[in-house]
């Protein structure tokens, strides 16, 4: 896609911010993938642009035989790790070049025969993702159906109503489930999204929850973004029958130069850039 004609500041309801995603992630699925592949890789699961990956930092837990859904999965790396590691894996998104972009990925660099033997699995060939195209707000599952959801930087924070996006996801997890989904740093919000000195000046208020919005010539939204504080997601997350376990924010890596959009080792040795939340479904 083209340069927004304008940026805003604009309230957004649930159906134009859908549409804007759909759209955007449609005409930019094979350029994000080109783009971002040396860091997000072809089957990992990475958390953060930071460049932190589920490898490392285990939050998912020991995933052999595990019912797992990824929402908002966009080319489902993130899925094909998991089902590397011997989980059974459905991943969703709004955008059907997105899961199209996985499932090339899928034809073109299978994933190795009896990786669930490797992860401690009882064995049996490596299943590749299910695709489903929906919006994560409305989840095409029945209740309690699955053992691990995540979601690395994927629809949360692009649907007007969060916490109406965790009540439907905790519906889908059985009792005991976990749920782990990072998104952009609060914090971030209150800065300009640029990696380097200007980067670090406040711009703008943290508590200030009007979506930010680009739109094209006639005023329609083609990319939504929407802003909760921290104390927001943690109430949301209770409000969903959820009990917060844990909150990582993640260090720059060391050595890491790289830069994606905000995201630099100037402000990440400085200020956090990803936050990942990790919650329960009590049993």
């Amino acid at each position: 896609m083209g340069p927004a004609e304008a940026v805003a500041r604009r309230p957004v309801g649930a159906t134009e911010s859908a549409g804007a995603s759909r759209v955007w992630w449609d005409a930019e699925a094979a350029e994000y993938y080109r783009e971002h592949h040396d860091i997000l890789g072809d089957d990992r699961l990475m958390w953060g642009p930071e460049g932190v990956y589920e490898s490392e930092l285990r939050l998912l837990g020991d995933l052999a035989g595990r019912q797992v859904l990824e929402f908002g999965a966009g080319a489902a790396q993130g899925s094909r790790w998991c089902a590397a590691q011997g989980a059974r894996v459905v991943a969703t998104d709004i955008s059907g070049a997105m899961l199209r972009q996985g499932c090339a990925l899928d034809r073109a660099v299978p994933l190795p025969t009896g990786a669930s033997h490797k992860s401690g699995g009882t064995g049996g060939p490596t299943r590749a993702p299910a695709y489903v195209q929906c919006d994560a707000a409305r989840l095409p599952f029945p209740d309690a159906c699955f053992d691990t959801a995540f979601s690395a930087y994927g629809a949360v924070p692009f649907v007007a109503d969060s916490a109406g996006l965790l009540r439907e996801v905790s519906r889908v997890l059985r009792p005991g489930g976990l749920l782990v989904f990072s998104v952009s740093h609060p914090v971030r919000w209150a800065l300009p999204d640029v990696p380097g000195e200007a980067g670090l000046t406040v711009r703008h208020s943290y508590f200030d929850r009007t979506p930010y919005v680009e739109e094209d010539a006639t005023g329609r939204a083609t990319y939504v973004e929407h802003h909760r504080t921290l104390g927001d997601r943690v109430r949301e997350i209770v409000g969903a029958g959820l009990r917060l376990t844990d909150l990582v924010e993640p260090e720059w890596p060391e050595g890491a130069t790289h830069e994606w959009g905000g995201w630099s080792a100037l402000r990440g040795s400085l200020v956090p850039g990803t936050a990942i939340f990790v919650a329960r479904k009590p049993s």
